[in-house]
């Protein structure tokens, strides 16, 4: 799927207002904050599918089969 900036900035933000009425000491807050944001931007990348395009030129090398050639149809991926 495509990456959608507003759901990121929409997590963003939902870590800055899930400690506008903590009471707890700043470094608390700012450690919690640093977390949510971190975790946003890890689920936001991940989120992401590739798409590789057919044509990709490719080689095998070391062996009296060695073979070159290219990629034949487009591929999906995700990153993990």
């Amino acid at each position: 799927m495509a990456l959608v900036k507003a759901t990121l900035k929409s997590a963003i933000k939902a870590a800055f207002e899930a400690e506008k009425e903590s009471t707890d000491p700043a470094a608390t807050s700012i450690d919690r904050i640093a977390t949510a944001i971190s975790d946003a931007v890890d689920v936001h990348i991940r989120s992401a599918t590739l798409t590789v395009p057919a044509g990709i030129p490719v080689a095998t090398a070391g062996s009296p089969s060695a073979q070159v050639g290219a990629t034949t149809a487009p591929a999906l991926c995700l990153i993990s």
